[in-house]
């Protein structure tokens, strides 16, 4: 369900500008930055670099860019 949303201004060209680093469009990076809001604010115990790093590695499975491990005997 889409719903608009009114932001400030400074806000809407900050997304803008790391959305463009980032090769995201806008409500991508502001859907991005609300994620790691909520998973932060969930686990206040987790640095962020680590929830960048699982959602990373969440995204990497999700399009299939694994290699399975194998144990050695």
């Amino acid at each position: 369900m889409a719903t608009t949303v009114r932001l400030p201004d400074s806000m809407v060209l900050e997304a803008k500008t790391l959305a463009a680093v980032n090769m995201r469009s806008v409500p991508k990076q502001i859907e991005y930055y609300y994620t790691l809001g909520k998973i932060a604010e969930n686990n206040p115990d987790l640095p962020m670099s680590f929830i960048k790093e699982v959602l990373a590695a969440k995204a990497e499975m999700d399009n299939g860019d694994v290699t399975p491990f194998e144990f050695l005997d």
